[in-house]
């Protein structure tokens, strides 16, 4: 009995469930924090944080730490899975990649113009990109407390969507949330980006000299003026792929250098650097009123844009495509479920909240903006839930 315990609790936490219900309580957390004690989330996350040694040292509040340093691994480790899938997953061949790549597509231009429409001419136009994102590791969390109600293919579709979603928010971020460039630093990670593929190309399978170079192409990214976090993407992409040389001379069946990175940091980002992200970013005060805030055109537009674009895109897009017969549903779903699906791709959390805290800094635009993340989300959640939950039969004529 204890040792069936033990493995039912170690494969809940090594699924998409428990890192879920995790970054759920770390909102809630600092939900309550802001409201209970303001004063003391603010101090505790603006606390000055220096690190190395004058004259190499760097003094940042923790909250720019978090969101520059940390979420740099999640970036990174976003990058990985991106090139895996791209190597040799759902994003391999034009056939394979068009219906998710497609659908993440429809998917981030309806929230965004919903969202724009709201706000055109206000001040709150900064933030279009906000709803375009979805939360992988929630969304694939409530598909998987639905077990095996849902075809299985839908799970690789919502991933599939998602890392290309996340691709796009990268360029998104990348090319209209940057600063203006400084030019010295941008050609010293040049530079590094340089070494860091001819590693790649001459086989080096040690992770050490890109970690190496990595931290250094992240400061150089980091005094730039782009965003520090899109080094991780740029890391990721040089990481070798496939079986280095010395993997192909000899009968071992040792794993590419990505797919342990990948393997080895799945932890790490799912229990602590996304939790921690939630805990300092997800702080939201409702001294204004709830109903009030709700009804600003930020949250509004967030709101919409996640539960109403979201759906919208995705499906348009997915119906548009097999309608023209270029593809076909995933095996053995069908249309109710993947407008389900289409309806979790809402859940922008951690990704939604980032692209917040780039658009609108510490004006008091952040807040509604965190209202309507929080609330979209929910609502996207909870209806995806609902329209997945009820049992279809699998049948192929009803696909069509």
């Amino acid at each position: 009995m204890r040792r069936r315990t033990i493995q039912a609790a170690t494969e809940f936490f090594r699924g998409e469930e428990a890192s879920g219900i995790l970054l759920m309580v770390a909102a809630g957390v600092a939900v309550t924090w802001a409201n209970l004690a303001g004063g003391s989330y603010g101090r505790v996350w603006h606390t000055p944080l220096t690190v190395g040694a004058a004259p190499l040292s760097i003094t940042k509040p923790l909250e720019v730490w978090i969101n520059d340093g940390l979420m740099a691994v999640f970036f990174f480790l976003v990058g990985l899975e991106i090139k895996r899938e791209v190597l040799s997953g759902e994003l391999a061949s034009m056939r394979k990649a068009l219906l998710p790549v497609v659908a993440a597509a429809g998917g981030m231009m309806v929230p965004a113009a919903i969202y724009a429409a709201l706000n055109a001419g206000g001040p709150g136009i900064r933030g279009w990109g906000i709803p375009m994102a979805t939360d992988i590791a929630f969304a694939l969390g409530v598909l998987a407390l639905l077990g095996g109600r849902v075809a299985p293919s839908l799970r690789v579709f919502l991933t599939a969507v998602a890392i290309a979603d996340d691709l796009g928010a990268v360029a998104v971020i990348a090319v209209f949330y940057t600063g203006s460039l400084v030019w010295m630093p941008m050609g010293v990670a040049v530079l590094l980006l340089v070494v860091l593929m001819l590693l790649n190309r001459f086989g080096v399978e040690q992770p050490v000299p890109y970690l190496l170079l990595g931290a250094a192409l992240w400061l150089a990214v980091l005094q730039s003026g782009i965003h520090a976090t899109v080094a991780g993407v740029m890391l990721a992409f040089t990481i070798p792929g496939g079986p280095g040389r010395r993997a192909r001379d000899d009968t071992s069946t040792k794993r590419p250098l990505l797919v342990r990175l990948e393997h080895a940091l799945e932890p790490w980002v799912a229990f602590a650097i996304i939790p921690i992200f939630a805990l300092a970013n997800a702080g939201v005060r409702l001294t204004g009123g709830l109903p009030t805030l709700l009804i600003d055109p930020v949250a509004l537009g967030t709101i919409l844009g996640l539960f109403v674009g979201k759906q919208l895109g995705i499906t348009a897009s997915c119906w548009l495509l097999v309608r023209s017969k270029l593809t076909s549903l995933p095996s053995g779903a069908t249309w109710r479920q993947l407008y389900g699906v289409a309806l979790l791709c809402g859940i922008g959390f951690t990704m939604s909240l980032f692209i917040a805290t780039l658009a609108f800094g510490a004006s008091d635009r952040l807040e509604p903006a965190k209202i309507g993340i929080l609330a979209g989300s929910l609502i996207s959640g909870a209806a995806g839930y609902l329209v997945l939950s009820r049992r279809t039969a699998h049948a192929g004529a009803r696909r069509r």
